[in-house]
């Protein structure tokens, strides 16, 4: 995998950690190797997609581990 690849991922990945230190981080590696606005504004966008899926989905896996004790 190629360096700006890890970096849009490792965005995407802060984002839906909310890990700001680490978005500031990985944001500041993107402008390093010249990753525009439109693909780092894409990661952000897909780690908020990814955190609000997770977000919505562990209320029903608690109430799934409840349920079967």
């Amino acid at each position: 995998m190629d360096e700006r690849t890890k970096e849009l991922i490792a965005i995407g990945a802060s984002v839906s950690a909310h890990c700001p230190p680490c978005l500031a981080w990985h944001l500041g590696n993107a402008r390093e190797l010249g990753i525009g606005e439109e693909e780092v504004r894409a990661a952000i966008e897909t780690g908020f997609m990814v955190g609000k899926g997770a977000s919505a989905a562990v209320p029903n896996y608690i109430n799934g581990i409840f349920k079967k004790a």
